[in-house]
């Protein structure tokens, strides 16, 4: 029996301005409740500063408020962006997190996907690959060491550090290196053996993002640094879809948001391959039809979804887990729906939970003239002895009365 695939949703989050912050805000917790009830595995929550669309700066305080609202769902900094914090801080910070969450967290780690961010901090994004890797460094030294750490870069400098409070988890929460188009990401989780966050958003990515090429750098690193390469099973894949009941209703579900999503800093946020909206000379229905038709999203049924995830797993050869981007794309009450289809058609196709029921009723029908005629015999068997009883204890009745 192969391993259950896992599911989740990845939470930039993307609002569209002119919405209240504080609403969207209660809306992305909301939907995480929602995804613990219906049984997905993981919910990702994102750091951004600027841009006014991905209005969750600390993923930390976030998670924290999501674990007091939610049971058994896991919850990952998607992505903590590691070249806006020092190490020792940082380090400390997750470890109190992954405390406050009994084990829930993973650490998802990146060296930040938006340009402005990095402008208004004076940050050369030239040199944030780089400092993302000394940093990781760094933490994974904490994590892991009992004795004093010193590291000195020319961004941060740690003198005797260590961590006051080690991590819940043993021996540390499980790290995640994020992936969109550099093959840096891969690289790096095969270097650390860390899992790998692939989030190019797109089944129709080229070059170092695209799936089919991303484990075979992760398997060439881990090999160089002498060390087995991670499991596939602690891969994560994200795609864009929307279900709903009929591909007509999921197509209009998504004329309230998917227009404004594409022309986010006009057609790509940062390096996030997203579509140019267009000029409005083409109607929202068309619009969404083409967009889902480029490869870049599923917009559809929950059978065009399992369909989808099997083209992802055919691709890459195999992952672990499947998340879904959390977007505005269809109003709260449609995108919740969307989500209980999902987790009761798609998930269950892909976790095996169906085959044992299909199997015990069909054994049961194959036994039914062998087993049911018996159970009926012996029902009219009774039905007949109480008869029989009923007839005997009449005439005592009688010579009583």
């Amino acid at each position: 029996m192969s391993r259950p695939l896992n599911f989740g949703v990845f939470y930039a989050p993307f609002h569209p301005y002119g919405q209240d912050p504080t609403l969207a805000l209660e809306y992305d917790l909301e939907r995480i409740e929602a995804l613990d009830r219906f049984g997905f595995d993981e919910a990702w929550v994102g750091e951004h500063h600027s841009g006014g669309y991905e209005l969750i700066g600390s993923p930390e305080i976030f998670i924290a408020a999501a674990a007091q609202r939610t049971k058994n769902i896991r919850l990952g900094t998607g992505v903590v962006s590691m070249p806006y914090h020092h190490p020792w801080l940082l380090a400390d910070r997750i470890c109190l997190l992954d405390h406050l969450t009994r084990g829930r967290l993973i650490f998802g780690t990146g060296p930040g996907a938006l340009p402005t961010d990095a402008f208004v901090m004076g940050i050369d994004p030239v040199e944030q690959r780089r400092r993302h890797e000394e940093a990781l460094e760094a933490v994974t030294a904490l994590f892991s060491s009992e004795e004093p750490v010193t590291r000195e870069t020319d961004w941060f400098t740690m003198r005797e550090a260590r961590l006051q409070l080690r991590p819940y988890q043993w021996p540390h929460p499980e790290i995640a290196v994020a992936a969109m188009v550099s093959p840096s990401g891969p690289r790096l989780a095969g270097q650390y053996g860390a899992s790998l966050l692939s989030l190019s958003m797109s089944a129709a990515a080229e070059g170092f993002a695209a799936i089919g090429n991303a484990w075979g750098i992760v398997e060439e690193q881990a090999a160089k640094a002498g060390r087995p390469a991670p499991d596939r099973s602690t891969w994560r894949v994200l795609g864009q879809m929307h279900i709903a009941e009929t591909r007509e209703q999921a197509v209009e579900d998504c004329r309230h948001g998917l227009r404004d999503f594409a022309n986010y800093f006009g057609g790509g946020a940062g390096f996030v391959p997203l579509a140019d909206g267009g000029d409005g000379e083409v109607s929202d229905t068309a619009f969404i039809e083409q967009y889902a038709a480029s490869g870049r999203a599923m917009i559809g049924t929950p059978d065009d979804a399992i369909a989808y995830v099997e083209k992802l797993l055919d691709q890459s050869g195999g992952f672990g887990t499947f998340l879904q981007l959390g977007h505005d794309w269809a109003a709260p009450a449609a995108t919740i729906e969307s989500y209980r289809l999902f987790a009761r058609h798609v998930i269950p196709h892909f976790k095996g939970r169906l085959a044992a029921p299909k199997a015990s009723h069909d054994w049961a029908v194959g036994k039914r003239e062998q087993i049911f005629g018996r159970a009926g015999e012996a029902v009219v068997n009774a039905i007949k002895s109480h008869a029989v009883e009923q007839a005997g204890a009449a005439p005592q009745q009688q010579g009583q009365a």
